[in-house]
């Protein structure tokens, strides 16, 4: 099979909740136990970080790679959902697992897919971690895909469990209160390791503590240790920190190339989990926090507040929740436009209320649904914002959605792409379409 052909294979063959939602979920660990054995736990052969939360993770996990990297391991990488390439959610050092070895590894095991009819998500699991053993990396950060306690990932024993934060996504799967997430997160705790918090409340924080004292781990809050004093976008795109360690009461600087506003929180995060891996892995703090000033770069992170034009400003971010959209509504009102135009879509398992209540209703916007089944119907989208008070065009494909917005705006104006990861993928696929 060509590499296509394999992709094609994979999304007909294996249920994929990126694409169709709630049927491909599994609330059990059975299957992804059983590949586990079959490719004989390979994760027992490399260290590992798992990364949990609502929100930051993924930018959490690519910091923390770029650090790993810089240090000199071998750093296997795996994240979701892709943006362009189902290849970028498995990398090693920055680079995307090959076609060949994608093509190779479901050819050869098309009997145990078969046989066991894994989701997609426990099938790319389980090529991660046997890729990451065969390569021999030398540590892996893992994200977890949605919760924590049943998630795919979370075979893993790591040597450091981090949270960055908990907040209402997923409520059909996780339950429907800020405890019953904080659980299921909280279900990536392990015995004896060690575990940091980043944003937390008075509803989780009890939660985790209580989790993290049954399992014998101690546990950190990354506010207790360092807080913000200020921080700003430099004219080279670098975004720079001021940060105090509180029980040193000592300041430094952190420069990062992720600019999004949200980072002011996750920066919090990774420097408590820093503090931890130097711990571990003998590193040095201060040479290691120069590692993420270029984070994007070496690790090939999108999608995260990324600039697409100039003139007019044009940014796509991945925000696809009441949270992470209030983030970027903040970051949008920091900003000098003359109009703002926001081009939105959204899957059709979130709660677009929510989402909704928080974007700015002067705004000029364009509704439109991503290519996934999963969409939200356009339609239903734009008939669900114009009950809610909004006004505004509405468009079949993403495509058309952006070159209304772009035909309608001035130099002066501010375009605003987001909604969900797969609004995102179709806009930076017609940005790479129209350079090409």
């Amino acid at each position: 099979m060509t590499y296509q052909e394999t992709l094609n294979y994979l999304f007909s063959q294996l249920p994929m909740y990126q694409r169709i939602g709630s049927a491909a979920y599994k609330a059990d660990l059975s299957t992804t136990q059983k590949l586990d054995e079959y490719f004989n736990h390979p994760h027992q052969r490399f260290k590992s970080i798992h990364v949990a939360g609502t929100n930051g993770k993924g930018s959490v996990s690519h910091m923390l790679a770029s650090v790993f990297q810089s240090a000199g391991y071998k750093t296997g990488l795996y994240t979701s959902p892709h943006m362009l390439d189902f290849r970028e959610r498995i990398k090693i050092n920055g680079q995307m697992i090959p076609e060949s070895e994608v093509v190779d590894w479901v050819e050869h095991h098309k009997a145990i897919l078969a046989k066991l009819s894994p989701s997609f998500f426990e099938m790319t699991v389980a090529l991660a971690f046997d890729y990451f053993e065969r390569q021999k990396v030398d540590i892996a950060v893992v994200e977890v895909g949605m919760g924590g306690r049943l998630d795919s990932t979370n075979i893993i024993t790591p040597e450091l469990s981090i949270i960055t934060n908990i907040g209402l996504d997923h409520t059909q799967f996780l339950g429907n209160t800020l405890t019953d997430i904080a659980r299921e997160k909280g279900g990536i705790i392990k015995e004896g390791v060690p575990v940091v918090v980043g944003e937390y409340s008075n509803e989780t924080l009890p939660i985790l503590k209580q989790l993290a004292n049954n399992a014998k781990s101690t546990l950190t809050t990354a506010y207790e240790q360092f807080r913000l004093l200020e921080s700003k976008i430099e004219e080279n795109g670098i975004k720079v920190f001021v940060v105090e360690n509180i029980e040193e009461r000592n300041k430094f600087i952190v420069e990062l190339d992720l600019v999004g506003l949200y980072q002011d929180k996750n920066i919090i995060t990774f420097l408590s989990s820093l503090t931890e891996i130097c711990k571990i892995f003998n590193l040095d703090f201060k040479e290691s926090i120069k590692a993420v000033k270029h984070t994007a770069f070496t690790t090939g992170l999108m999608g995260r507040w990324q600039v697409l034009s100039q003139k007019p400003y044009v940014v796509a971010d991945i925000a696809h929740n009441e949270n992470g959209i209030t983030e970027i509504v903040k970051h949008i009102k920091s900003l000098k436009y003359k109009t703002l135009h926001i081009v939105l879509g959204v899957v059709n398992d979130k709660d677009v209320k929510s989402i909704l209540k928080v974007l700015p209703k002067n705004a000029k916007f364009y509704f439109t649904q991503p290519s996934v089944p999963r969409a939200l119907d356009f339609e239903k989208l734009y008939d669900f914002a114009k009950d809610s008070g909004f006004d505004g065009e509405k468009h079949p494909n993403v495509g058309m959605a952006i070159e209304s917005a772009l035909n309608k705006a001035q130099p002066d104006d501010m375009i605003y792409i987001g909604g969900s990861a797969f609004v995102v993928a179709d806009a930076l696929q017609l940005a790479i379409s129209n350079v090409q």
